[in-house]
């Protein structure tokens, strides 16, 4: 069983009706305990990450304004979630389950974070919904300590990596590709190393066909040390701010396909659940747990076997 990584403070309290949908952590959590993929010794618990450490990929004084509570009002806005203890917690430790899950992956080959993916935040500030860029800051963290070399992100989320495009810009040791929606956020598009923007109602077939059109060439040619794959379920046709219409085959094939290839190639990658967004919370961590569902369906494959196919996903 591969590992999982979990926090019970992933969740944050937020204000009464607030748009992102917190309890969906907490509730993806019980869902992979439910289904026994947390393991015989249950999630693997990370540290919050340490300031010093979060400052390798942002500025020393966004870094305490979050820390601090002091964040500039327009800052906050950007982010989209308050300014306060419980968030900037949820922050840090979301960043030390993807700096965890990292390390496990290069121990295990595949490992996975039930947070993680926040990628719209960059060097200097957050943005939608993101306050830490918990890839970016796992990268440097390992590239820092000469555990990888080459690194390659998979992001696969509804909207644009553009933090993390802009943290790793003209660094070559970082290759960022981003697949999203032409129109979605963010409206000022940042440069990954490559993009590709999809249309309006892009369905499975079509968005599947493009990414095997990409991927296998793309990883054969970074040949990374580490994967980290953003497996956002916001691409999926009942999500509230995704514009594409993927349906959970779709993104249980998608699962298959970028940890298939990594595997493959006894490359370690690692997941992060990325965005999604839908009022009814339990059909939202069913979609999120696809990718778990699918890691530990693969987990054994290794290079020169076969891929296996991962089980079909649950309707709910």
């Amino acid at each position: 069983m591969p590992p999982i990584v979990h926090h019970p403070a992933f969740r944050a309290e937020m204000p009464p009706g607030h748009r992102f949908p917190m309890d969906k952590f907490s509730r993806l959590a019980s869902l992979l305990e439910a289904e026994g993929l947390a393991g015989p010794g249950g999630f693997h618990k990370p540290e919050f990450a340490p300031l010093e450490v979060l400052k390798l990929a942002h500025t020393e004084d966004y870094v305490r304004g979050v820390v601090e509570l002091s964040l500039p009002p327009d800052v906050v806005r950007r982010i989209g979630m308050p300014d306060t203890d419980s968030v900037a917690i949820r922050a840090r430790a979301a960043t030390g389950g993807t700096i965890l899950a990292a390390r496990l992956a290069l121990e295990h080959g595949i490992a996975c974070n039930t947070a993680g993916g926040s990628h719209h935040a960059e060097a200097a500030s957050g943005a939608g919904f993101c306050v830490f860029n918990d890839v970016a800051v796992a990268a440097r963290l390992l590239q820092a300590e000469g555990r990888v070399g080459q690194v390659l992100v998979v992001d696969l989320d509804v909207h644009q990596g553009d933090g993390t495009a802009r943290i790793f810009e003209g660094d070559p040791s970082v290759f960022t590709f981003s697949m999203h929606a032409e129109k979605n956020f963010p409206h000022r598009k940042a440069a990954s190393d490559l993009d590709v923007e999809l249309p309006d109602g892009t369905d499975d077939g079509a968005y599947l066909g493009r990414l095997d059109a990409i991927l296998p060439e793309l990883i054969a040619r970074v040949d990374p040390d580490l994967v980290f794959f953003n497996a956002g379920v916001d691409p999926h046709t009942d999500d509230k701010l995704g514009r594409l219409s993927l349906t959970n085959a779709g993104i249980a094939a998608r699962e298959a396909r970028v940890l298939g290839a990594c595997l493959a190639r006894d490359i370690p990658v690692v997941g992060v659940i990325g965005g999604g967004y839908d009022a009814d919370i339990d059909r939202l961590a069913d979609r999120h747990a696809i990718l778990h569902r699918t890691a530990a369906a693969l987990s054994s494959t290794r290079k020169g076997r076969p891929v296996a196919e991962p089980p079909l996903p649950r309707a709910i």
